[in-house]
Order: structure tokens, then C-alpha cells, then sequence
């Protein structure tokens, strides 16, 4: 399931370097203070939620954090 990020979290994305190519990888941080680990965000906006998260929404993503960025390999 896919949900749209607001736009303060779509702009700390920006600021952030990617995980790869057009994606972000995060841990998304919920109101409740659940956390749903490993999701993978699509041009800084889009969260592509495991379904057992099926029933989250925009206002239910109160934070990010970036995965640790592996460095390229020369």
C-alpha cells in the first residue's frame, strides 16, 4: 500500500541523501509511537507500507529516519 507523505516530512527528504536510485529507505515514526521499520519512500513523497500497516495514514507519519547510507564502492 502506498501512502503520500505531508509535505514538512517530503521537505526534511529532500534534505537527505537517497538509499539508491529515486528511494529513500526509512523507519517510519507513527503518532502512537509504533514504528514501521524498513519502508522504502519514492521521489521524497511516497511510502510503500507493508500491508500488515494497510490501515496507516498520512496523519498517522509523524517523523522519519533515514536508514545509515552505505558509502559507494570505488
Amino acid at each position: 500500500m502506498q501512502v503520500e507523505l505531508r509535505s514538512e516530512l517530503i521537505n526534511r527528504l529532500l534534505a537527505l541523501p537517497e538509499s539508491g536510485m529515486g528511494y529513500q529507505l526509512v523507519d517510519l515514526i507513527l503518532t502512537d509511537g509504533r514504528v514501521v521499520p524498513n519502508v522504502m519512500i519514492f521521489n521524497c513523497e511516497i511510502a510503500n507500507l507493508p500491508d500488515a500497516f494497510r490501515d496507516i495514514r498520512t496523519s498517522d507519519i509523524v517523523d522519519v529516519r533515514l536508514k545509515q547510507v552505505r558509502p559507494a564502492r570505488s
